[in-house]
């Protein structure tokens, strides 16, 4: 993981966006001459070592992986590998000297009504399953998500305490969990002991907020009722959490007490964020919080979370608006006690501006949007261009929402919604998404400490990201087009030459 950024005295807003195109150009200006300079490096390694060259290659040919539509995660062998040539141009440049951020892994979230949907499956066949998800032939998770009480996939609303006014927390207990997250957590971590976990809550106990209750709006016509009264709806930009210093101590230690009471059952937490989407009313659990107000309570729970070297992200950013971090990150108290951020949804417009504005500042892709449960492979390719985004910009960590989940993915609150795997209730047969497929060429591949390196065309291709560590370089590529598309890699001294399969993803791993 990156190093802490120093922090500011006083950032205005975020970047103003003049700056970042200015950024953006001086970096189109470079890219030829930095596709010149890599290509004369090559081609002289090429030239003068041609003998050792050819003798690699022949030794350590390329593993490549193609998912279609309508074939997943089938293994090709036509890639060919050679030195350059004179005068070749690529249509891809791989430079493993330019290194930007390191990762730190990928996941998805645990959630009950995912551990639902796998108890339909016999025991065999769902110690498969989380094989394929945790183990190391599998998709290789390392960094997952999980709530602080319920969340929207919740079986219904929980907290931990709902004793009104027990500020003193004697009623604490997570014996809900014992049914649903705990059993669904030691699952995974049977098949990936070194498994990371971060959480974040979605409500605060409905006491401890103004309306006294757990949603914050009222839900859509035809929907399930949440039984929130008329005229205690939340609102943006105002704080619902009750703002007064006993409410954040009791805050605190609850958010303690959960990291306790984990650690107990042989399960650790290395990270919280205060709050999910701290911006949206929603009819599920939900409380909205200003800056200012995240900025009173942070350091109550840096207090806590310290005394048990658990780290705390800002999080989780759902708008497009990075002063809305950096009014928390540049508050005296508060500011020191942010190690990253986690950003979601229209989040992802606020991540350029906070990456160049603290390239050493961890960023988390939190939660990827969650689709309308039809699980197609349409959305599979609007991932694809989330992963992009991110992961271009600076995000070390990349997380899937919703596990597993029943045909449709109805949530309690009546939202449908993707899973990576879907669960017949009727057969108890599990069949994987293609987003499962698309997660797996970047988890398998790209191991915690790779770092993302530059991949460069000037020939109009700009569908791949580039991993290099560990002896290895990955790249991920697609083709959108209709038909094969030919594409030429260049390596240092080697030449990658593939064509892509129509309407295809791509992961190539060669050694470095």
């Amino acid at each position: 993981m990156r190093g802490r950024a120093r922090h500011p005295t006083k950032h205005a807003a975020g970047l103003a966006a003049a700056g970042l195109r200015t950024h953006t150009v001086a970096m189109e200006m470079d890219r030829r001459s930095l596709l010149q300079g890599a290509a004369c490096a090559g081609l002289a390694a090429g030239l003068f070592e041609p003998a050792r060259a050819q003798l690699q290659l022949a030794a350590e040919g390329p593993r490549w992986v193609v998912t279609t539509q309508t074939q997943p995660w089938k293994e090709n062998e036509g890639a060919q590998v050679r030195p350059i040539r004179l005068g070749e141009e690529a249509d891809v440049v791989l430079n493993h000297e330019i290194r930007h951020q390191t990762m730190v892994g990928f996941g998805g979230c645990f959630n009950e009504m995912g551990w639902d949907a796998l108890l339909l499956l016999p025991d065999d066949e769902r110690d498969r399953v989380l094989e394929d998800l945790f183990g190391p032939d599998g998709a290789r998770f390392n960094l997952c998500r999980m709530p602080i009480g319920a969340n929207d996939f919740a079986r219904d609303w929980y907290s931990y305490d709902e004793t009104p006014d027990d500020l003193a927390l004697r009623n604490f207990s997570i014996s809900r969990d014992d049914t649903g997250l705990v059993p669904f957590i030691r699952a995974a971590r049977r098949h990936r002991p070194d498994l990371k976990l971060w959480a974040s809550p979605w409500s605060p106990p409905s006491w401890m907020k103004r309306n006294g209750h757990y949603a914050m709006a009222h839900n859509q016509p035809g929907w399930p009722d949440n039984g929130l009264p008329q005229g205690a709806e939340g609102k943006e930009g105002e704080d619902w959490f009750i703002q007064e210093p006993e409410y954040f101590d009791a805050y605190a230690r609850y958010f303690g007490k959960f990291v306790d009471a984990y650690k107990a059952r042989g399960i650790p937490i290395s990270m919280v964020m205060p709050q999910n989407e701290f911006n949206s009313a929603q009819p599920f659990p939900s409380c909205c919080w200003t800056p200012q107000g995240l900025a009173r309570f942070l350091p109550h729970l840096g207090k806590e979370m310290g005394a048990r070297g658990v780290d705390i992200f800002f999080g989780t950013l759902e708008r497009p608006d990075p002063a809305l971090f950096e009014t928390v990150f540049a508050d005296p108290q508060a500011g020191p006690l942010i190690k990253g951020v986690g950003a979601q949804w229209a989040g992802k417009g606020a991540v350029p501006f906070i990456n160049r504005a603290h390239p050493d500042l961890p960023i988390y892709q939190t939660e990827q949007e969650c689709g309308d449960g039809q699980n197609d492979w349409r959305y599979a390719r609007y991932a694809w261009s989330l992963m992009k985004l991110y992961l271009r910009n600076g995000a070390s960590a990349y997380q899937y929402w919703n596990i597993a989940l029943e045909p449709g993915g109805k949530s309690r609150w009546g939202w449908r919604q993707n899973s990576l795997l879907t669960v017949d209730i009727q057969t108890k047969a599990a069949t994987w998404n293609h987003e499962y497929w698309l997660m797996k060429h970047l988890s398998h591949f790209v191991r915690p400490g790779m770092a993302r390196i530059e991949a460069t065309s000037t020939m109009g291709y700009d569908d791949v990201l580039a991993f290099a560590g560990d002896g290895a370089v990955v790249a991920v590529l697609s083709n959108a087009l209709a038909q094969p598309s030919p594409i030429k890699l260049m390596l240092g001294n080697r030449m990658i030459e593939l064509t892509l399969p129509a309407d295809s993803f791509s992961t190539v791993e060669l050694p470095a």
